[in-house]
């Protein structure tokens, strides 16, 4: 698979819970905090709390540049 695609989550500390990072391989338009934090860390009704400070990326990248790249930083 030349194209990799992911969500990223950044969650930062919420109560007693320590920030976490989540990665999942999901569509566009589900790289939000609700699809991507599994196991969801906080009880239902704190839910909308925590992920409203999570901060969700969605990132492209092709593979065959980055090992290209990196047999060209190691020749």
């Amino acid at each position: 698979n030349s194209e990799d695609v992911r969500c990223k989550c950044i969650c930062p500390p919420y109560k007693d819970h320590s920030g976490q990072i989540y990665n999942k391989n999901v569509s566009q338009k589900d790289c939000d905090c609700l699809h991507v934090v599994e196991p969801m860390p906080v009880p239902g009704p704190d839910v909308e709390a925590y992920c409203l400070r999570c901060e969700c990326k969605y990132e492209e990248r092709s593979s065959v540049t980055i090992k290209v790249s990196n047999v060209t930083l190691l020749a």
